[in-house]
């Protein structure tokens, strides 16, 4: 099996954590590669910069999607994640509706830890398009500029566990949601030190992913998930130009 994770932004260093926690998540058999946006931001915190990203993402998947089994949009928010759902005829997930899913199966209430104030007011209407509002406790951010996107474990570490113990302490969360792809793997580093399960958006996409293809379920035909209908296209990159022109 082989897992394509796109990070539509352009941080090689946050690239490089989503692969190694990846690789740790993933099983026996299991390969995976990440790819890079090749334009944007470095992080995504607003609604336009997801825009940017869901487009980088949408190139890099309609490029190499053939060669995988199934693709995960490796940052929190899932920017255009809806979209390649509808386009590609390979099973697509996100970290957001990974991390959902797994702390559904988990607790009741979950708290989402952010590495950003500005993200907070996206991530709550990303969680309400999934449907879990009415689980969500509460979003605690980091109040402080970002020095070092790649480097924000090891320079906010202490603030980051901080406010999931906030949250589990003042806002009676039951899981804690790590969220964003330069969080990778700090749930593993914080196993046994909080009192409430912690999930991880990047083994969680991983595992979610495996399960996805070896269920087989099959690709929309019909529905609001069907491929989009092919029509004439202007200027777009080959690949999206070849995506659409396979039309439903």
């Amino acid at each position: 099996m082989r897992l394509l994770l796109i990070n539509p932004n352009i941080s090689e260093s946050v690239s490089a954590l989503i692969a190694d926690e990846a690789r740790r998540s993933a099983a026996p058999g299991v390969e995976i590669e990440v790819l890079t946006a090749p334009f944007g931001v470095a992080y995504i915190e607003t609604r336009f910069e997801a825009l940017i990203g869901a487009y980088a993402a949408a190139q890099l998947a309609a490029e190499h999607h053939e060669r995988f089994d199934a693709v995960v949009v490796a940052a929190f928010g899932d920017p255009g994640l809806a979209g390649l759902r509808e386009a590609l005829p390979v099973p697509v997930t996100g970290l957001t509706e990974s991390a959902l899913a797994s702390a559904h199966l988990l607790g009741q209430r979950f708290s989402i830890i952010a590495i950003s104030h500005r993200i907070q007011a996206w991530y709550r209407e990303i969680v309400t398009a999934y449907g879990f509002d009415g689980r969500l406790a509460s979003i605690r951010s980091l109040e402080q500029p970002l020095q070092r996107i790649g480097a924000v474990q090891e320079d906010h570490a202490p603030s980051l566990k901080a406010l999931a113990e906030r949250a589990v302490h003042d806002d009676g969360a039951d899981v804690i949601i790590l969220a964003g792809a330069p969080l990778a793997g700090l749930a593993r580093s914080l196993q046994g030190q909080l009192a409430v399960p912690v999930v991880d958006g990047v083994s969680s996409a991983v595992r979610h992913a495996a399960t996805l293809v070896a269920l087989q379920a099959g690709k929309a035909t019909r529905g609001s998930f069907a491929p989009p209908p092919a029509k004439p296209n202007r200027g777009l990159p080959p690949a999206i130009s070849r995506l659409l022109d396979r039309g439903a």
